[in-house]
């Protein structure tokens, strides 16, 4: 008899989920396992938010010296920025401050602001990227120049999400989420794409396993006390938000954090950028014309949203 748990809590600024399915383990392995995920995620937001004095990035950020002694989870991040930026010629760039805002109440009135948006045009990497990414030397430490501080945005999401991903045993079936980064695997897996205009799949992704994430403007577009439209995902060339003609992107890669890495990168790039960036494996495209674009290897469909 197949064992399943869905178990969904608070974490990171959004939410997490693990569903878990398995002819061979019970539901109390099943709960136990969902503990460990659900602590694994706690470890993670506690090393790597910006927003808390105490967590160790933060202590990481403070201090001028250039190698500092790191944990385990904070070398990962550093290695997960350098590869990011490697990965998409600096366009995601954790060496880029990004802050935040609180995700608004209700849902915001995306059309009027996009309405209200600057021309749309891909972003590009900031002067001298390359000389400002973190490293890792032998002792583990975290080397950067002085002065060079790190936001992790999605990147500290798929860390977590993958190395829940980890934990899972051989005979346990599983899809974990982190905000908009999952890690899915021991069986095919039907992953629903939401819509940004409302409730709802606009498209549902078959993954045999490894990752899916999604970057967007959607959940956290706001208007300034000037009238300025403003989002959370900044153009590393102006440190301005980026209006690229898209409004979310999905990609699926081998695993969560390579997905979070494309599916920013392809949101930065516009529209020709991510359909060069999300060939291989494929994705899904929402536009700003309301529109929205499954890609899937040399195959892609452009299909109107409804109203």
């Amino acid at each position: 008899m197949t064992a399943a748990l869905t178990r969904r809590f608070a974490t990171m600024g959004g939410e997490g989920s693990v569903h878990l399915e398995s002819d061979v383990a019970g539901s109390s392995r099943l709960a136990a396992l969902a503990d460990a995920v659900e602590e694994l995620f706690a470890d993670v937001e506690t090393a790597l938010t910006p927003f808390r004095d105490d967590s160790e990035l933060a202590a990481l950020n403070r201090d001028s010296r250039p190698q500092v002694a790191a944990s385990p989870l904070l070398a990962e991040l550093a290695r997960a920025a350098r590869r990011a930026a490697a990965q998409t010629r600096g366009l995601v760039d954790a060496t880029v401050p990004v802050g935040t805002r609180p995700r608004p109440a209700a849902r915001p009135d995306l059309d009027g602001l996009l309405a209200a948006a600057p021309p749309r045009r891909a972003a590009r990497p900031a002067d001298g990227w390359r000389a400002r990414q973190p490293s890792v030397d032998r002792d583990g430490r975290v080397c950067r120049p002085a002065g060079v501080t790190l936001d992790p945005g999605g990147l500290a999401k798929g860390i977590a999400a993958d190395r829940a991903a980890a934990l899972m045993p051989r005979g346990v079936a599983y899809a974990i989420g982190c905000g908009g980064d999952l890690a899915a695997g021991g069986r095919r897996w039907e992953i629903g794409v939401d819509g940004v205009r409302g409730p709802g799949h606009i498209h549902r992704l078959q993954v045999d396993g490894g990752g899916v994430a999604t970057s967007g403007i959607h959940a956290r577009a706001w208007r300034d006390a000037d009238g300025t439209v403003s989002h959370h995902i900044l153009d590393p060339a102006t440190g301005r938000p980026a209006w690229t003609g898209l409004v979310a992107v999905t990609a699926v890669a081998a695993c969560a954090l390579d997905a979070e890495i494309l599916a920013k990168g392809a949101m930065l790039s516009g529209p020709q950028g991510a359909r060069r960036l999300l060939q291989v494996r494929g994705g899904v495209l929402q536009h700003d014309d309301g529109t929205t674009e499954v890609l899937g290897g040399l195959r892609r469909a452009r299909l109107a949203l409804a109203a």
